[in-house]
C-alpha cells in the first residue's frame, strides 16, 4: 500500500503542475547557481532534477508496461542505479529541465486518458525482496509524491545557493 492517497485525478493534477513548481522554485536562478550544491554532499537543483528525471523513466515505464501488458511481472528497478545509464547529471538545468516538461506532458496526457479500469491494473514486481502487487496508480500516485518532497529540497537548496 503507498502512503500516498491521491485520487487519480489530484495524482494527474499534481504531475501536471510539477514542471510549473519547478519553474517558480528556480525562477531567476543562473545556471551556475542551479548546478551549485549549498553543501559538499547535498545535492544542486540539477542533480534533484536529474534525480526526478530518472524517477520518471523508471516509473513511467512501470506505467508503460502495465497497460501494454495484462498483468506484466517487473524487474524492479532503482532510480539511483537508472541514472548512472544517463546523461541527466551532466545536463545544465535549462536543457534536463525541458526534457523533464515534455515528459511529463506525454505522461499526463496519457494518464488523463485513462479509464477507472486502466488505473486498477496490475503488475507483479520482484527483484527487491518478496513479490509485491502493484497498481498503475501506485506508480503514478508514487511519481507525484515523492515529487513533491524533492520540491521542498529544490526550494531550500535554491535558498542557499542564492544566499537568502
Amino acid at each position: 500500500m503507498s502512503r500516498f492517497t491521491f485520487t487519480p485525478e489530484e495524482t494527474c493534477t499534481i504531475l501536471e503542475e510539477g514542471p510549473t513548481q519547478i519553474t517558480a522554485l528556480t525562477s531567476g536562478l543562473s545556471d551556475v547557481q542551479a548546478a551549485a550544491r549549498p553543501a559538499p554532499e547535498a545535492w544542486s537543483i540539477v542533480d534533484v532534477l536529474a534525480h526526478l528525471r530518472s524517477c520518471a523513466d523508471v516509473w513511467g515505464n512501470c506505467i508503460d508496461q502495465i497497460l501494454a501488458e495484462e498483468h506484466p511481472t517487473i524487474k524492479a528497478v532503482n532510480p539511483r542505479s537508472w541514472i548512472k545509464q544517463t546523461d541527466y547529471p551532466s545536463l545544465g538545468f535549462r536543457e534536463s529541465f525541458t526534457a523533464f516538461s515534455a515528459q511529463r506532458a506525454k505522461l499526463v496526457t496519457l494518464l488523463r486518458s485513462l479509464s477507472d479500469e486502466d488505473w486498477k491494473r496490475t503488475a507483479t514486481v520482484t527483484g527487491a525482496g518478496k513479490a509485491l502487487e502493484r497498481t498503475l496508480l501506485f506508480y503514478a500516485r508514487w511519481l507525484a509524491g515523492h515529487e513533491r518532497t524533492h520540491f521542498r529540497q529544490i526550494k531550500k537548496t535554491g535558498a542557499a545557493v542564492r544566499g537568502d
